[in-house]
């Protein structure tokens, strides 16, 4: 699968206010996500490091109690099991990889 077309790929709500496309390659999973203002993800962790690109919006991360505000040109990476949480300041579009793949996602 060297090429993915993301828009032909179904969306699914995973969390109320995020929509994702998700791909894998052999060893990462891709979650293309749209988000609503007010959309959060409650604290977790997972065996997996973390990137959190944004698009376009701004998304409040919290990392082992560190808390930023992450926008367009500022990425957020997250440690193998590190707890983490987010909250979308507004609506917009954001990139997440995980790696190695996450087979929840498939």
């Amino acid at each position: 699968m060297p090429f993915v077309n993301i828009e032909s790929l179904p969306a699914k709500e995973r969390l109320p206010g995020w929509h994702g496309r998700y791909f894998h390659s052999d060893g990462m999973t891709f979650a293309h996500y749209d988000f609503v203002s007010g959309a959060s993800i409650h604290e977790h962790f997972h065996s997996q490091e973390e990137v959190y690109e944004v698009i376009e919006g701004e998304l409040e991360l919290t990392i082992d109690g560190e808390t930023r505000v992450v926008r367009p040109g500022v990425v957020a990476i997250v440690p193998p099991g590190a707890r983490h949480s987010v909250k979308a300041l507004s609506d917009g579009r954001a990139i997440i990889v995980d790696t190695p793949r996450r087979p929840e996602f498939e």
